[in-house]
């Protein structure tokens, strides 16, 4: 176990200022001369406007950030998302967007009656896209989970537009964790409002571009809706399972209470975060639908309460939906516990926080699609390469137990990712997750989930990104490639940051590429092939 007394991660939550054109970075060891293109990537960049701070991992204004490879040469250039939220807060020099756990006091000039006014606007939803970026079409939309998302220039960094999801599909706001198939097809989840006011999820699909060159988003639709455990408190959904027949949905306990959402916030202060709790007796529900009909089976699982942001992969076999998951057990929200204050943190506080938190635990469940009531009582998982159990009960609810793929003390594998465009959806063997030590990221990790053999880069004092595979142009197995993730050593001389390109085979380190200023955290992102 690798410890942090000199806190080198508070780093990873600094202010940054955006660069006015792209740096050259010093390259040691050798790029490959296929890795053409550029990793772009999003996260917070600025931590507070003015004298005013934001208090959670999430509220920081969103930085886009670019590593762009050619012929062996990298640069790098990162910019501010023109966002309202950041807009308006240059303009004028405070904190103007509620933010995920941030609070926007009202204009101070403002005087009495106008400011009364304002609470009967409603709540003005944040756009801050500080979490993913995904392609739909020929376009590129930088994206956080409300219902706004960002259409960027993936080649300047440049913002071109806000775009509003309500505009297109009935939903309150999508995931930053869109499917995208290899056809182009784009496919989310938001929560909406269903029959009789009702909550419910709706999956969303967007096509891909077609001869008329029409923009996509235009042609979205609802493909099919989950119902919700609770009409009146939908569960938070971070990302869901989609095979090449089914989508699967894990409905956690962790809810979102409308009634506190929709009353006016500016009379009590409030944020997002003020609006979660969990329901601490229903544990998770999992539900699945057929992809192509838009049909709901009728099918209850349930297994024990988590908390679920990632899914890893999902897939079919043999009547069998294999769902691997990156769990945190337990109904406490785990963003109860991402303040920045918890995370810069000296080494011993960040400890003693994340020995109260739910641990993590990667998991595979097994969920059957071929129901026989004959069976009531009976484990009905038959693959012969799996633990995961799933037992008819007399209720005819499927109560579900999973196999522990991963796990170790307050070491999460988290933000996992995998061969997507070949294995995405499909039979796999190999993910590459971040390893988080008491919440702080220092080491990436590959993983075998059939034999659950793991390979870690770490060195100390390093504190990496999510890894991106990618797959070499004439692969010939799943982990021909190399995996990328940007990385901070503050304590190590003038090169503050690198980009880390390594060996997916044995996660041995190919090469990086250092420049010279910080790098803050980044979550999400993608490799755009040249």
């Amino acid at each position: 176990r690798v410890e942090h007394p000199a806190g080198g991660y508070k780093k990873l939550f600094e202010t940054v200022e955006e660069l006015s054109s792209p740096v050259t970075a010093h390259v040691t060891g050798w790029i490959p001369t296929w890795l053409r293109g550029s990793l772009l990537r999003c996260g917070p960049g600025l931590f507070e406007v003015g004298a005013e701070p934001f208090y959670h991992l999430f509220d920081g204004q969103a930085l886009l950030h670019k590593f762009d490879f050619k012929e062996g040469h990298v640069t790098y250039h990162r910019r501010f998302v023109r966002t309202d939220a950041y807009v308006r807060a240059m303009t004028e020099k405070r904190i103007v967007i509620t933010e995920f756990g941030t609070y926007a006091y009202p204009d101070p000039c403002k005087n009495i009656f106008s400011r009364f006014f304002s609470y009967f606007k409603g709540v003005e939803v944040t756009d801050n896209a500080l979490v993913n970026v995904y392609p739909v079409g020929e376009d590129y939309y930088a994206c956080t989970e409300t219902n706004f998302i960002t259409k960027i220039n993936p080649d300047t960094l440049e913002t071109i537009k806000q775009v509003d999801l309500c505009k297109y599909v009935s939903v309150n706001g999508a995931t930053a964790h869109p499917h995208v198939e290899n056809d182009g097809t784009v496919y989310n989840i938001g929560n909406c409002f269903g029959k009789n006011f009702a909550l419910a999820y709706n999956i969303i699909r967007i096509p891909p571009l077609q001869a008329d060159k029409e923009d996509p988003m235009n042609k979205s639709e609802v493909v099919v809706q989950f119902p919700c455990s609770d009409r009146f408190k939908p569960s938070y959904v971070h990302s869901f399972g989609l095979t090449s027949n089914y989508i699967v949905f894990v409905e956690t306990p962790v809810k979102i209470n409308l009634l506190k959402f929709l009353s006016s916030w500016s009379l009590w202060g409030a944020n997002y975060m003020d609006c979660f709790e969990s329901n601490e007796t229903m544990g998770v529900w999992l539900h699945v639908a057929e992809k192509k009909k838009g049909r709901l089976l009728n099918i209850k699982y349930r297994t024990s309460a988590f908390n679920l942001f990632h899914h890893i992969n999902t897939y079919e076999d043999n009547g069998f939906l294999i769902v691997d998951l990156c769990t945190w057990k337990g109904f406490e929200f785990v963003y109860n516990y991402l303040y920045l204050a918890n995370l810069r943190a000296n080494w011993d506080q960040v400890k003693r926080q994340a020995e109260k938190a739910p641990q993590p635990e990667a998991r595979r469940y097994v969920l059957p699609l071929n129901i026989d009531k004959a069976d009531t009582g009976k484990n009905l998982v038959t693959l012969p390469y799996t633990t995961a159990t799933a037992t008819l009960r007399s209720d005819e609810t499927i109560w579900l137990e999973p196999e522990v793929i991963f796990s170790g003390p307050r070491h999460a594998f988290e933000f996992p990712q995998i061969n997507y465009k070949k294995y995405g959806g499909k039979p796999y063997t190999y993910t590459y997750g971040l390893g988080l030590n008491h919440f702080v990221p220092d080491r990436l990790c590959k993983l075998n989930v059939k034999t659950k053999e793991t390979w870690v880069w770490q060195e100390p004092d390093s504190y990496p990104s999510e890894p991106i595979f990618v797959s070499h142009p004439d692969a010939l197995e799943e982990d021909d490639g190399v995996v990328l993730s940007i990385v901070i050593s503050p304590g190590a001389g003038p090169k503050p940051a690198y980009l880390l390109i390594l060996n997916a085979k044995d996660m041995s380190e190919v090469a990086r590429a250092e420049v010279e200023v910080n790098i803050p955290v980044t979550f999400h992102g993608l490799f755009k092939r040249a």
